[in-house]
């Protein structure tokens, strides 16, 4: 996963954007962020905050970008961006549908200055529909996605806001991806730039994989009654002595009988995949009583040779020490920096310059736009503007 020598313009604010041009950065990509003037990217202000002042959810996700300061309402800052892009390969914007093309900065207007650009929009609701307009954030995007609903243990029960921002981030996701692929198009010569339309609420819903047939089908999959959201009680979270959790997964026939083994009940093997509801009560109310007599960690200890497919439900504390996460190296840890989850695969060809600082502001403006080919008489006349920062 080598992106070096590709330029990402990234209009982007809070957390998808970011994310997903994080994602092309720690690939290898040199992400130019263009915030405003004034306040800049929202999520730079953010609480909480770290030692240094900025919001924690910034420095998570703008590693090693460089920042431009530009007003994209003021003279010349336009033509300046025309600039910048004429020398980039990818342009992502996370603006309510029509803003971009107002500001002057929209595909069509990009691709003049640029023909082989890749252009991406991530939206919340995409650029058309009944919803494409509206304001909203991830708990909305999930919510009218279909998955909030799932969230709860039963149809009784009211959905539980999710841990993570999911709709967020699985935009983000699929922004990068869907640039990476796009770059790729292009560089096989199957297309020569393009226009990505991704919406974080498709996004979500295309996560409902195991459920869409059903509810394709004219029924409705309901929280607590499908295989993998509660039905089965050999596939579910349970209490463990001192109030902690884990999580049980012995779906397979093999699974299931290691871990009725392992904890003497062999009795209950038969009892796999039954379709008798009261079988089933049962079955959960014995299982509830076999892990209240442990602890999490006991259980832990207890099953981790075996394969039953248990494990222990953490905190997100827990979950970024757990030595599962530290060997896989994705905490970053440098030493003049906070620590930071870094990208979530491993690859033979890292690229060589991952990382970085968190920009500042507007740091670096002039050099950029030098970059570009703006000379002294033109960086003047932007700051007499106010374009630039």
């Amino acid at each position: 996963m080598r992106l070096d020598g590709v330029r990402v313009l990234d209009l982007t604010r809070l957390l998808p954007g970011p994310y997903a041009t994080q994602l092309l950065a720690d690939a290898g990509a040199e992400v130019v962020k263009i915030e405003d003037t004034g306040a800049g990217d929202y999520a730079r202000h953010m609480p909480p905050t770290t030692d240094r002042g900025h919001g924690a959810v910034f420095d998570a996700v703008n590693r090693g970008k460089r920042s431009v300061a530009l007003d994209l309402k003021a003279e010349g800052a336009r033509e300046a961006f025309y600039r910048l892009a004429a020398d980039a390969d990818v342009v992502i914007e996370s603006f309510r549908p029509g803003v971009a093309e107002r500001l002057g900065v929209g595909y069509e207007a990009v691709r003049e200055h640029s023909p082989r650009i890749v252009y991406c929009s991530l939206t919340g609701y995409g650029q058309e529909g009944p919803h494409a307009d509206r304001v909203g954030h991830d708990l909305n995007y999930v919510g009218l996605a279909g998955l909030l609903d799932m969230t709860r243990a039963d149809p009784d029960s009211k959905p539980v806001v999710p841990g993570y921002q999911i709709g967020d981030m699985a935009g983000g996701l699929f922004a990068a991806f869907s640039v990476v692929g796009a770059l790729l198009s292009r560089e096989l010569g199957t297309t020569d730039g393009e226009y990505v339309d991704v919406s974080m609420t498709d996004a979500v819903a295309s996560f409902a994989q195991s459920v869409a047939p059903e509810a394709l089908a004219g029924a409705d999959p309901r929280p607590g009654k499908t295989p993998l959201t509660g039905a089965f009680p050999w596939y579910d979270v349970y209490e463990t002595k001192e109030g902690e959790y884990v999580t049980l997964g012995a779906l397979e026939p093999q699974f299931w009988t290691a871990f009725c083994a392992a904890v003497d009940r062999e009795d209950l093997i038969g009892e796999h995949m039954t379709e008798d509801p009261a079988a089933r009560e049962a079955l959960r109310e014995e299982l509830e009583a076999i892990f209240a007599e442990r602890t999490r960690e006991e259980w832990e200890a207890e099953l981790a040779d075996v394969e039953a497919a248990v494990a222990p439900v953490n905190t997100p504390a827990e979950a970024l020490s757990h030595p599962q996460i530290e060997a896989r190296g994705l905490v970053e840890r440098p030493a003049d920096a906070p620590p930071r989850v870094g990208f979530p695969a491993r690859s033979s060809a890292e690229p060589p310059n991952a990382g970085g600082d968190v920009p500042g502001h507007g740091e670096h403006t002039e050099r950029v736009l030098r970059e570009s080919g703006v000379d002294d008489d033109e960086l003047a006349a932007l700051r007499e503007s106010g374009a630039i920062g």
